[in-house]
């Protein structure tokens, strides 16, 4: 395959960044997308060029690191993965393809393609944890939970705050975000300790961080590479009507 890139280069968070065109020839189409720019960057070093900078780790969809919007989506055309398990045959030969880092104010660039998504990191910092003792671990069935229970709490835990939420809502929202973090706490019994005020300090610090508002459009879920369900934004602002209630009253 032959593809022609244009990429987002910016030295570092107070320059001016733009977008550079690169031709890669050869391209397999069993390369996943990062491989695809680890070829480009070797070529780029044999010329003497600075490498592209990007975000990576595991590569295998769990860690969300790979952060990029790719072609206007979001992790690339690919619905329910990350841009690592994103691979060369989703294009096709002779494609031009943008990529470009995250897009929002709470996600400044670092350079080129890295974004600090460190806001993440302070907003489960506020509430996003559960109180235990120290000492050895208990027992993993002293705590009885129901499956359907169990699963829905799986199903919020999946994120891997990889921020596609953020980089897809035209508002560029984290509501998707907070609330997978506080729905999976909420719904198990070890969460109820700070359940009273958890919702209110996490949406209180993703303000603080400077997210904006729910744009009620659905974006975040569709391009979330694990498919976390508006649902659990529902329980977040149960969640938070019940805080906001509760803290009144005391």
């Amino acid at each position: 395959m032959k593809v022609n890139l244009k990429v987002w280069r910016q030295r570092n968070g107070n320059a001016q960044g733009k977008l550079v065109d690169y031709q890669l020839d050869n391209v397999s189409p069993d390369m996943s997308f990062l491989e695809m720019i680890d070829v480009l960057n070797g070529e780029l070093t044999m010329k003497g060029e600075e490498m592209i900078a990007f975000d990576h780790d595991c590569r295998e969809g769990i860690c969300g690191m790979c952060s990029m919007y790719i072609n206007g989506r979001a992790h690339g055309p690919q619905t329910g993965a990350t841009t690592c398990q994103l691979h060369m045959r989703s294009f096709s030969d002779g494609d031009t393809i943008v990529v470009e880092p995250w897009r929002a104010r709470a996600f400044p660039v670092i350079k080129d393609l890295m974004v600090d998504r460190s806001a993440f990191d302070r907003v489960v910092q506020a509430g996003g944890y559960v109180s235990v003792n120290t000492g050895s671990a208990r027992d993993a069935n002293e705590t009885l939970i129901p499956r359907p229970i169990a699963d829905e709490a799986m199903d919020a835990a999946q994120c891997i705050g990889c921020g596609a939420c953020v980089a897809a809502c035209k508002n560029a929202s984290a509501m998707l975000f907070v609330a997978a973090k506080v729905s999976h706490l909420a719904v198990l019994p070890q969460g109820q300790a700070e359940a009273s005020l958890r919702a209110e300090k996490m949406v209180a610090q993703m303000d603080a961080e400077g997210f904006g508002a729910c744009s009620f459009t659905g974006a975040c879920s569709v391009e979330c590479p694990k498919s976390i369900s508006l649902d659990h934004i529902a329980r977040l602002n149960r969640e938070y009507l019940g805080s906001k209630v509760t803290s009144q009253a005391i």
